[in-house]
């Protein structure tokens, strides 16, 4: 559980936030002993243990057995993986708003991808959609769905957009939609809007791309809404 605002422990944390916002730790540095850095920021030894406990669970700082603490590279992936964590525990309306976030994201990224996606990196996503109608097995349906979003978000060249998506895209809530899906027989409309986005990224046509993200994302988020309406 993460520290309450204004305690001791919330306010090394902060001290520390600071010191890596002020350039005074860089990524991949090694901080002052616990003993050091409690004494410089005029901290018990106790409540600066909590804020390094609490920050590398962020995947702000890391543990280094025999070495001691460093700052992490501080790269998107690893800052927002609790996003992952809310998806996967998330129920209700609360996950119907994440699949609204998800859609503004995705789509956007998509129209990026549009524009700037490799000839290399369109061959890959046109593998996994190849090999998501060869196939009826939900699981490779599933592994090649996720690999298809994940290539077009990393296409569109925005690290940190493409890390939200990672932990909106969760492996838990897809394999529920895949399995919803083939309950309603609705997979081959799926497999169509997942021609569609394709088609417009090899047409390198970035609205194109927008619209059929989007129209697949709505679908999703159509079909869970009408999910909680009927729980």
């Amino acid at each position: 559980m993460a520290p309450r605002k204004g305690t001791v422990t919330q306010r090394a944390i902060e001290r520390i936030k600071g010191m890596i916002a002020d350039g005074l730790l860089e990524p991949g540095q090694r901080l002052p002993t616990e003993r050091d850095l409690a004494a410089r920021l005029g901290i018990s030894r106790s409540s600066m243990r909590e804020a390094i406990r609490a920050l590398t669970v962020l995947g702000v700082l890391e543990a280094r057995h025999g070495s001691g603490i460093y700052v992490t590279r501080l790269e998107a992936g690893d800052l927002l993986e609790t996003f992952g964590v809310v998806a996967d525990l998330t129920r209700g309306p609360r996950l119907v708003e994440l699949l609204e976030v998800r859609r503004i994201l995705e789509s956007t990224a998509t129209a990026l991808a549009a524009a700037r996606i490799t000839p290399d990196r369109l061959a890959v996503v046109g593998k996994h959609l190849a090999a998501m109608d060869a196939t009826d097995d939900l699981e490779e349906i599933l592994a090649h769905d996720l690999a298809f979003h994940r290539e077009i978000a990393a296409a569109g060249g925005n690290e940190t957009m493409a890390a939200i998506l990672e932990g909106l895209s969760s492996r838990t809530f897809r394999a529920r939609v895949w399995r919803g899906y083939q309950e309603e027989g609705a997979i081959a409309r799926t497999r169509r809007e997942h021609a569609a986005v394709f088609r417009a990224l090899t047409a390198r046509d970035p609205e194109a791309a927008r619209a059929a993200a989007a129209a697949h994302v709505g679908e999703v988020e159509e079909w869970l809404r009408a999910r909680v309406a009927q729980s």
